[in-house]
Parts: C-alpha cells; sequence; structure tokens
C-alpha cells in the first residue's frame, strides 16, 4: 500500500526561471549574473522544505504532460514527493520568471494558467475515497497557496472536503493577497503572509508585524503568522501572540524565502513545537535559505 502523505501541498507546481545579480538593482539595469531554471511555485516549495524536514508531502496541482511537465514530475518524485494525485493538463506546464537583486525581488511574472483552468479537478483526490471524501475528510495538514482563482479559494473555504483540515493558507503574492478574504470568517485557517500582503488583505497601512496581526485578528481572521523580511516575524492568535526577529545574514537570494519560512514552521508544528518555538525554527529555515546560493544546496 501506499503510504499516506503527512501535508497536502495545493496549488503552484511549476519551472522558476530566476535571474539572480550579487548587487542591487533597479528598473532598467542591464548587469552579469546568474539564470537558474528550477523547480518551483509555492506548493512546490513548500513541499521541497517539507522534503528536507524528512516529511513526505503530496502534491495537488495541474501540471502538462508535456516533457517539462514529465521532467517537474519526475525531480518531485526523487526528490520524496507523492505525485501519483497530480491533475495532468493538456496545457503548457506553468512557468514563473523573476530578476532578483541584493536588494531582493526586482519584478517577477507568474503565468499559472494551466492550475488556474484546471480549476476543481486538482481537488478530485480529496472527494472520491483517495484522500478524503465529504464523509471522511482529510484531518493532516494542508498547504494552499493563492495561486487557485478566487473561486476555488472561496469554494475551499466553505467546503466540507477541508472541514476536519489544519489549514495554511499563503496569498503567493502581494497581487493574489485579496484572495485570501474567505478564510478571514469562514473557517479556521492559519494565514501565511508578508506585512505588504497582510496591508492589501486590510486595506491598513500597518507597520509592523505585530500591528498587522492584531488588525486582521480583529477582522476575523484565526491565526496569521507575517513577515516582514529582515524586521520581526509575528505569530498571533486569540490565545497567543509572539514575535522573532531574524538574524543578520547575507541575501544571496529571495524566490521562495517565504515558501521556506512556511515550511519551516508547518514542519516544526507536526514535530510537536509550541507555537512561540515553531516562529524561530521558520525564522531559522528562512535565514538559511536566503543566505545560501543554488549551488549550495545541490
Amino acid at each position: 500500500m501506499a503510504q499516506s502523505p503527512d501535508v497536502l501541498c495545493i496549488g503552484a507546481v511549476l519551472w522558476d526561471t530566476v535571474g539572480h545579480a550579487p548587487i542591487k538593482m533597479k528598473s532598467g539595469y542591464d548587469v552579469p549574473g546568474l539564470i537558474r531554471r528550477v523547480p518551483g511555485g509555492v506548493a512546490m516549495n513548500i513541499a521541497m522544505t517539507l522534503c528536507r524536514f524528512e516529511l513526505l508531502p503530496a502534491l495537488l496541482s495541474a501540471v502538462g504532460t508535456d516533457a517539462e511537465g514529465d521532467e517537474l514530475l519526475g525531480r518531485a518524485a526523487a526528490m520524496g514527493m507523492v505525485t501519483e494525485h497530480v491533475y495532468r493538463s493538456d496545457r503548457p506546464t506553468d512557468r514563473y520568471m523573476a530578476i532578483e537583486g541584493s536588494n531582493g525581488l526586482i519584478a517577477a511574472i507568474a503565468d499559472a494558467h494551466s492550475l488556474e483552468d484546471a480549476g476543481d479537478a486538482i481537488l478530485t483526490p480529496l472527494a472520491d475515497g483517495r484522500l478524503g471524501s465529504a464523509e471522511q475528510p482529510w484531518r493532516g495538514m494542508v498547504a494552499l497557496d493563492g495561486n487557485l482563482t478566487d473561486e476555488m479559494l472561496n469554494e475551499i473555504a466553505h467546503s466540507p472536503l477541508f472541514a476536519r483540515a489544519d489549514l495554511r493558507v499563503a496569498p503567493a503574492s502581494p497581487g493574489k493577497a485579496k484572495r485570501l478574504l474567505p478564510f478571514l470568517s469562514a473557517s479556521d485557517a492559519t494565514l501565511h503572509v508578508n506585512l505588504i500582503e497582510a496591508n492589501l488583505i486590510s486595506d491598513h497601512p500597518s507597520q509592523t508585524t505585530q500591528q498587522a496581526a492584531s488588525i486582521l485578528l480583529g477582522m476575523g481572521a484565526h491565526r496569521v503568522v507575517i513577515t516582514d523580511g529582515a524586521n520581526p516575524a509575528t505569530d498571533a492568535s486569540a490565545r497567543h501572540s509572539f514575535t522573532v526577529a531574524p538574524p543578520p545574514v547575507p541575501v544571496r537570494r529571495v524566490t521562495g524565502a517565504g515558501d521556506t519560512f512556511m515550511a519551516g514552521h508547518m514542519a516544526a508544528e507536526i514535530a510537536g513545537a509550541d507555537p512561540e518555538t515553531a516562529l524561530a525554527a521558520a525564522v531559522d529555515a528562512a535565514a538559511r535559505y536566503i543566505s545560501q546560493s543554488e549551488t549550495d544546496t545541490e
């Protein structure tokens, strides 16, 4: 029998093409640097980090039947992910392109049309008995990203398929932050956002993660975990509020750092850590990630 996964990772599974220059950049710069194509997407990034914590994640996503899709799922399986539940689309495998400098992300474009077009087909294993059903829903942890459509995210927030899940939700990017609004009052989800995304959701210019967390809780959020780059991160709910400052580290990459933070937080809580310890573990995981180049991890 196939082993039951520890976590379901629902959302974008695609190829990242990332250009990184070791200097501060702004619009219009043309400089030497390193360009790499690596597996990416929020769901994939979270799953990769969970694998490093020796957990077994399953991917629920849409990947093309093209050669790029075959290669991507082959890489995922080799890293230790369950890929058998991925919906194979007749559209091209999704892609993401980013430009980074030592001062962070300069610009990025996400082409996640295959995932959006697949709709709720990616959730079929949660309804047909393979991973759960409406009568016996999945009971474990779920990482969900905002690359899904507004309609799908709203459906998930109210769906009986997720009624017993420990749902952790990330918007994927500031441009998709408001897609998380259904989770403020419709579920017991934990929202993983950065300060920019938190401010977009609340429509309030908070200056700190502590202030943003208080506002989101006041709007009905069950629990929020908010980051702000090198500034303190906050985990807050009606029962607790903790803030941890990241250690100063050199920035060698940024794409995927938020996903690594989220996965590190999830892994710590699966291992039994209390909220304050889990937040510290997540901050440490993200710091290690951004201070290493891609070649350091190969």
